[in-house]
């Protein structure tokens, strides 16, 4: 809603804004504020009427009532603001405002791939194409079309999972964290979990390993420091509470120097001799080797599975490229427990994930198309001389619409991967950088925020990142030119609505 003290106006963007009384017109009186009955028989209203029905418009209209009697009592609101025109221009942006998605489809440019903020991998078109055909009627969610009877949802990516894994059994809920919570909980709850204190880890929002145990119901021991742990300080841990040892892969920090760890084959030799199962947490989510696209090597569950762990949790949204989900594979036992346990329920993905899910797992049977086919990969392992042909594309068309405020060069950039996957690690890139004018007299950081501000208004917001006093354009991700190009024009109107300020040259 606007402010109370000032009259709505229709926006560029088309959501409500906010302006001044018209200079030159008398202030407007409680008396002068038309009854609902007169808003809605004007010939606009009316028609929004029709169009989106009596609901939404007349709460349209009680709440410009509301907000213009406000601005009556403080005095900002002039007879001008009350034409039929205005009235019609206010109700009208109210409706498209309300009516306008929240979520919205951006253009990445910040050069993080796998961006938290921005919606993380992007879903193939596969996968999207296979959720609009099941999602659009009945599905087999959970019915058994072979037998005739009430089936399992697991069993729509189990036997890929263990395909393409190697593992014996696999479930799925609906986020990794989940995964860990409740593979703790079933394996552990009410006993003892040794980890190293090295491996404490906090992702994303808040997400502690230690709070993650004490949610489980387990009891935390920790061993070693936070640089060096030795096999002997998970040996000496163990007593017979001990239901669970633990390795959790750090993947949003490196700890660099005078280091050591006990890798998972090593762990899960110990564990093994003591009757224990091992569990390891990859986060990340990688389901092939990334080297071979010249790009850091990390963890795979197959990896974990050979080394011996009990139980493998990853994620679905990050480097293996689906939507949220937390992929939980391994041992028959480790895993039948698991699935049983009461938790599961709670935490189980609906139909929309899993089968995005089930789409996005099927590309990785033909690992040879993996770069064309999904999107993470295609971005992570695109040529930075085809980003620098894209850049050299949109350089002048961008020039054009941001002149004389702004500057525009094509520039070699570094990008990163993402969501806490390979931290430290930089993917050489290009893109635009848009600098302030030298002979623009306001702050350079207040037109570089009026600037990355217009790009988010545009049809398809924008998404850029300011440094050095620039706005940085990461063109990585950039699939297709036009979708900048033809949202240029929009930035130029934009743009010219400053026009007049006495603040620019």
């Amino acid at each position: 809603m606007a402010p109370p003290n000032e009259s709505v106006v229709h926006g560029s963007s088309g959501a409500p804004r906010t302006a001044p009384g018209q200079a030159g017109a008398s202030l407007a009186q409680a008396k002068d504020i038309p009854a609902v009955d007169r808003v809605l028989r004007l010939p606009r209203i009316a028609t929004r009427v029709a169009q989106n029905g009596r609901t939404l418009v007349v709460a349209a209209v009680r709440a410009q009532m509301d907000a213009w009697r406000s601005a009556v009592r403080d005095g900002h609101l002039t007879t001008g603001g009350l034409t039929d025109e205005a009235l019609s221009d206010a109700i009208e942006a109210r409706v498209e405002h309300a009516l306008r998605p929240r979520m919205r489809s951006v253009l990445n440019l910040t050069g993080t791939v796998i961006h938290t903020n921005l919606g993380r991998a992007l879903l193939a078109d596969s996968a999207l194409h296979h959720l609009l055909a099941v999602m659009a009627g009945p599905n087999n969610l959970e019915y058994d079309l072979a037998t005739g009877s009430r089936g399992d949802r697991d069993s729509v990516v189990e036997e890929l999972l263990c395909t393409l894994t190697g593992a014996e059994a696999a479930t799925v809920v609906n986020n990794n964290a989940a995964a860990v919570l409740l593979t703790i909980a079933a394996l552990a709850r009410d006993r003892e979990v040794i980890v190293s204190r090295g491996e404490l880890v906090e992702i994303g929002g808040a997400f502690r390993m230690p709070d993650v145990m004490a949610s489980a119901g387990a009891n935390m021991i920790e061993v070693g420091t936070t640089n060096r742990t030795h096999l002997h300080d998970y040996e000496r841990a163990i007593t017979e509470r001990t239901a669970l040892l633990m390795k959790v892969h750090t993947s949003n920090y490196a700890v660099q120097g005078f280091t050591s760890s006990v890798d998972e084959a090593t762990l899960a030799t110990l564990a093994h001799s003591r009757g224990l199962p091992v569990a390891t947490d990859l986060g990340s989510g990688a389901l092939v080797d990334l080297a071979q696209w010249g790009l850091p090597h990390e963890p795979t569950p197959q990896e974990m599975l050979r080394a011996g762990c009990d139980v493998v949790t990853f994620s679905g949204d990050k480097l293996l490229g689906g939507p949220q989900a937390g992929l939980i594979v391994g041992s028959k036992a480790a895993i039948g427990r698991i699935r049983k346990f009461p938790m599961k329920r709670a935490l189980r993905m609906s139909k929309l994930p899993l089968a995005a899910l089930e789409a996005t797992l099927r590309l990785y049977l033909q690992p040879e198309r993996l770069t064309q086919d999904l999107p993470t990969l295609r971005h992570l392992t695109r040529p930075p001389a085809q980003i620098e042909a894209t850049a050299q594309i949109l350089a002048p068309a961008f020039a054009q619409a941001v002149s004389p405020r702004f500057t525009v060069s094509v520039v070699a950039l570094m990008s990163q991967i993402g969501s806490g996957s390979l931290p430290v690690d930089r993917l050489p890139s290009a893109g635009l950088r848009v600098a302030p004018a030298a002979t623009l007299r306001k702050g350079i950081g207040r037109a570089l925020d009026e600037l990355a501000t217009a790009l988010r208004a545009l049809p398809r917001p924008i998404i850029g990142r300011i440094a050095d006093d620039t706005l940085c354009l990461d063109l990585r991700c950039v699939d297709d030119a036009e979708d900048v190009l033809v949202q240029l024009p929009d930035l130029r109107r934009l743009l010219l609505a400053d026009a007049g300020n006495p603040n620019i040259a």
